[in-house]
């Protein structure tokens, strides 16, 4: 059926911190979401990375170290950059030294990667079945979750699929973030939605965030890795748990494939979800923590 709504993780993440938010974002399209550096990097050492694996599944680890990983991510920062500019009528988001340190940081984490990416991927058994892979699962109320896989590995010998969610953070998660639901339960609908769309049996499915620490702690004596491996619970409880929040979400929030616009959506006032909420303490909502 072509004319599902398509709703995406970040739709119900939202919902679920605030549900009152997420109607001022998609029903109401008040959503003054502005681009930033962080976010720009991030989508740049992801193109990067997924590059570099793709060339080292498809053809050798001796092709994917020979890349100029350097000159990848200054072509991709840069044309990120311009559309980002383009898109918001040429309204500067970043200033140039700024730029060039978020750069500086990325050749200092390529390099690094390069030399200790046995550790994290090995092609001993393991085959890449996709960069981005998509997925298209059909939820009640006419509604179609949509979604793309960074990368999904399969192991030959165990017969397992691993699906890699990509991170980027300034010094890695703590664990508070590693707690964080929002963070973590798009892993588990994409296990969830992925092995249903292939048949695949939920224990022949691991996931796993991998998490680009963009910087170093200063002043330790001691290495320190740049990248942080963390998998959350996401054995059946785990993941009921979440599909069950997300068939809330979809009853609560849609009418046979449209916005429900006769539901009074709650705040959910907290110095978490507040914070850096663009709404708070505006004519949208006074129910938000200063």
């Amino acid at each position: 059926m072509d004319g599902l709504k398509k709703i995406s993780y970040s739709q119900y993440s939202q919902w679920s911190n605030c549900p009152h938010k997420w109607k001022l974002n998609y029903i109401d399209k008040l959503s003054q979401f502005t681009d930033s550096i962080h976010t720009m990097f991030g989508t740049s050492m992801h193109e990067v990375l997924q590059t570099y694996l793709t060339v080292m599944y498809n053809d050798t680890v001796k092709m994917a170290d020979a890349l100029p990983l350097d000159d990848m991510l200054l072509h991709r920062m840069k044309y990120n950059y311009t559309k980002i500019m383009e898109k918001n009528g040429g309204v500067e988001f970043v200033k140039q030294p700024e730029m060039e340190e978020f750069y500086q940081h990325g050749l200092l984490f390529l390099e690094w990667f390069k030399k200790k990416r046995g550790q994290y991927f090995s092609k001993k058994a393991w085959e890449l079945i996709g960069i981005e892979v998509p997925i298209n699962y059909d939820l009640p109320n006419d509604i179609k979750f949509i979604g793309y896989m960074d990368v999904v590995l399969y192991n030959k010998i165990t017969q397992k699929y691993k699906i890699i969610d990509i991170k980027t953070s300034t010094m890695g998660w703590n664990k508070y973030q590693k707690a964080d639901k929002n963070k973590t339960d798009q892993l588990l609908l994409y296990k969830k939605f992925y092995g249903a769309e292939k048949d695949i049996p939920m224990d022949k499915i691991d996931v796993e965030y991998f998490i680009v620490k963009r910087k170093k702690y200063e002043n330790l004596d001691f290495p320190q890795k740049r990248i942080q491996t963390f998998s959350p619970a996401n054995g059946k409880p785990s993941v009921n748990k979440v599909t069950n929040n997300l068939n809330l979400f979809i009853n609560e929030s849609f009418k046979n494939g449209e916005y429900n616009l006769s539901h009074t959506y709650i705040k959910r006032p907290s110095r978490k979800n507040c914070k850096w909420c663009e709404f708070n303490q505006t004519e949208y909502c006074d129910a938000g923590v200063k």
